[in-house]
């Protein structure tokens, strides 16, 4: 179980067609490419500035509990001077032996050091510190209370409720209340953390914001896994990449669609736009208030209402205000540009470990705000950091593994 794949229970689990119960949700997450191997699988992106103003922090978390000798990781760090406009790109790669060793790259600096080394690993002139190994997954997310919420918008679905020309659900008062009461609950009690213990290998990095912001201060940070033979997975944001790319659809077509995701650029992300309007109106119905949704335009001509909205998703990057070292909230950059949140102006936005990820974008999608929607989890079951180098906390079962104990030609195994 990944990250991002507990997220997309959000809409995979939702369907309510007349394939439901049937519809396998797990079949709607990674594509065949991506699901080959768990090592390319990115569960979460994370970026933000450090407290110093001086920095950069990079983390990558990586499904499978090791890394392949056969696969690059990267970051890319777009800049520009204001949201929506980058100029400029740079990337911070690492690769992995098959005996422990990981070597890290970024412009002119290289660092190189062993895999769960527990300080990491720094270029010559310390610009780049790199840490690479298992950790507690920072990400967390009530799955069980959010499929049960799911089951009930789908049995309302597969009876019978109409749906807009823009996908909107009409969904009673009496289904909306339903919904929520679900949400809130794991098994009939509190919520829970689904991915409470999950250790996921992990690149955390800390970089100098000189290596990364020629084109300006405003930085898009988003990651992929690659091959001699292509890209295989791409992330940047929680959830688009899995959640939005046609998952009422049969597994055919939505993992055809998600291989062509996974091998475009953010530059060339239009193509998606409209599939992803189209899953945008059954979020906006989990509220039951049509067009409260973030960035709808009821102005709109029949089918563009969550076209705004669906333009800034396919871009999937997270975007970072480098200039400020207050970090609070997911989309801050996105909503100080777009919504006119001069609360947020100085917030760098990003996502740190310890946002509540899963409730902001549900909320946004489904009411327009950063609260309204609540599955009852609220931070993880372990205490990460901001500001203390490699930030995830440590994984309990992980021993520090040396080249001595790893042997010439063996590969780095959870």
């Amino acid at each position: 179980m990944r990250s991002r794949l507990c997220l997309t229970v959000f809409l995979a689990l939702a369907p309510g067609m007349a394939a439901w119960p049937t519809a396998r949700a797990s079949d709607h997450l990674d594509t065949p490419t991506v699901a080959k191997d768990p090592r390319a699988d990115i569960g979460d992106i994370y970026a933000w500035t450090a407290p110093d103003r001086h920095r950069l922090n990079l983390v990558m978390t990586i499904v499978g509990h090791s890394f392949s000798d056969r696969i690059a990781y990267t970051f890319h760090v777009d800049s520009g001077n204001r949201f929506g406009e980058t100029t400029t790109s740079t990337t911070l790669t690492c690769r992995f032996s098959a005996s422990y060793v990981a070597w890290c790259a970024l412009g002119d600096e290289r660092a190189a050091g062993m895999v769960d080394a527990p300080n990491g690993f720094a270029s010559a002139n310390g610009r780049l510190k790199v840490f690479a190994g298992r950790r507690d997954d920072p990400f967390f997310n009530n799955v069980k209370g959010s499929r049960s919420a799911f089951e009930v918008a789908a049995a309302a679905l597969k009876a019978g409720v109409s749906m807009d020309e823009d996908g909107f659900p009409a969904f009673d008062a009496a289904t909306v209340a339903s919904i929520r009461e679900h949400w809130r609950q794991t098994d009939g009690g509190p919520g829970s953390n689904f991915l409470a213990g999950w250790t996921p290998a992990a690149i955390v990095a800390t970089v100098d914001l000189g290596l990364v912001n020629a084109g300006g201060s405003v930085l898009a940070v988003w990651g992929e896994t690659a091959t001699d033979r292509g890209r295989i997975d791409r992330a940047g944001r929680p959830l688009t990449g899995n959640a939005l790319l046609a998952p009422l659809a049969p597994d055919t077509v939505s993992d055809r669609l998600k291989e062509r995701y996974n091998r475009a650029e953010p530059a060339t992300s239009g193509q998606f736009v409209p599939d992803i309007q189209r899953s945008l109106g059954l979020y906006d119905g989990y509220d039951g208030l049509r067009g409260n949704q973030w960035l709808a335009d009821m102005q709109a001509r029949p089918g563009d209402r969550y076209k705004r909205l669906a333009v800034l998703l396919a871009d999937d990057r997270l975007w970072v205000n480098s200039v400020t070292a207050t970090c609070t909230h997911l989309f801050a950059v996105e909503l100080a540009a777009l919504s006119g949140r001069t609360d947020l102006a100085h917030d760098c936005g990003g996502r740190t470990p310890n946002y509540d990820a899963s409730n902001v974008y549900r909320s946004m999608l489904a009411a327009g705000d950063t609260l309204s929607i609540d599955d009852g989890v609220h931070r993880d079951d372990r205490v990460h950091s901001a500001v203390r180098f490699p930030f995830l906390a440590a994984a309990e079962d992980v021993v520090p593994a040396t080249k001595a104990e790893a042997g010439p030609g063996s590969e780095y195994r959870e």
